[in-house]
């Protein structure tokens, strides 16, 4: 019987993850599970799910396909499409929240779009200390206490010493059935990896443009922590100054006035030469913008790039959010610096929609 139920139960777990990966474009271009992010899972709605099951029908009814109908007969009534008919006391169809952890997520958007795995740098020169809970011991504390190992440990005493009832299926374990989850520390290469976000907040960048950011940032950091262990983020914000804040503030903050990208790119080169050694980490830089710059601004931005981003980025990703307010010729100057280096992608973002294509633009190219 628990067999059976174990058998069932990842069936059923099969099936939710296939509806969500069924629906994953629809996930990714509007965000649901934006507010269900746990710190490992994710809570997502999918309809309620019934597994296929046979039901008998009352004695003497006829076997099947006996009786009178024509081909192509309907069999009942059919179900009504949603929102029409007559108001009713029958209660409706029910929305299940499902848990997802972040891996599985992972996975299921690279299948989707069929991304490559990173090949990170730097996972030789870095070495982390991890403890493993892989053996068992006979002392421990209680709070490591092998529950399961224990039972089975009393059950097979209880057996070989003809104490078991089967009528009366009591275990008791003993102090000498006990066993303690053990560990052993381990040392593993550990490749480290940054995100740096920067993003306009000019008066031209809406709370439109910034939920397209919002989402977009949530896939990416999915992805690349499916990559890489040690994964950190930092977050630069710009008009015509640029500042250093946290997650929170980079999504709500809204402010006013002109626009130079330069003074986010020199932020940026003073957080990788502080902070980040090249040699040691994988650093990933995506820009959202609207595409407005200050005029003379972009010849200042096309030398740090080439000059002090670039070469030491894995990855330099420019995706850009169409704003009823924006010019986007910004775009226009990084596709032709696209040309010549490389590890430089770009993505034109017309709304919610254009957010699926712009995280196969972005994390498509393996690096």
């Amino acid at each position: 019987m628990t067999q059976n139920i174990d058998r069932d139960l990842q069936r059923f777990k099969h099936i939710v993850k296939g509806k969500v990966r069924s629906n994953l474009r629809k996930y990714v271009t509007h965000g649901e599970m934006l507010g269900r992010k746990g710190r490992e899972v994710v809570s997502i709605p999918v309809p309620n799910i019934d597994i296929p099951h046979f039901r008998h029908g009352k004695k003497g009814s006829g076997g099947a396909g006996q009786g009178e109908g024509e081909v192509g007969q309907s069999l009942g009534p059919g179900e009504p499409e949603p929102g029409t008919g007559e108001a009713g006391s029958e209660p409706g169809r029910h929305v299940r929240e499902v848990e997802v952890s972040l891996e599985e997520l992972a996975m299921m958007l690279g299948e989707e779009l069929e991304l490559p795995n990173i090949v990170p740098k730097g996972a030789e020169t870095l070495v982390a200390e991890k403890d493993r809970y892989n053996s068992v011991s006979q002392v421990g504390p209680d709070s490591l206490r092998h529950f399961k190992r224990t039972f089975k440990q009393a059950l097979k005493r209880q057996i070989a010493t003809g104490q078991y009832n089967p009528d009366r299926p009591i275990v008791i374990p003993t102090r000498d059935d006990t066993v303690y989850k053990s560990w052993t520390t381990v040392s593993e290469p550990r490749a480290n990896a940054v995100i740096i976000y920067v993003m306009d907040v000019s008066g031209s960048m809406g709370d439109e443009q910034k939920e397209i950011v919002r989402t977009a940032a949530f896939w990416i950091d999915t992805w690349l922590s499916s990559q890489y262990r040690g994964l950190q983020k930092r977050y630069v914000v710009h008009d015509a100054a640029a500042h250093e804040v946290d997650e929170d503030t980079f999504f709500r903050i809204r402010e006013s006035g002109g626009t130079r990208i330069s003074s986010a790119y020199e932020r940026i080169q003073r957080i990788i030469e502080t902070d980040y050694p090249v040699a040691d980490w994988n650093i990933y830089v995506f820009q959202f913008s609207d595409g407005d710059n200050w005029g003379d601004d972009n010849n200042a931005c096309l030398s740090i790039l080439k000059n002090h981003i670039l070469p030491v980025s894995n990855l330099f990703c420019y995706g850009q959010v169409e704003s009823p307010y924006g010019s986007g010729e910004y775009l226009r100057e990084v596709r032709r610096i696209a040309e010549i280096f490389d590890n430089v992608t770009t993505s034109l973002i017309e709304d919610k929609n254009g957010i699926y294509g712009c995280i196969k633009d972005f994390l498509g190219t393996g690096k």
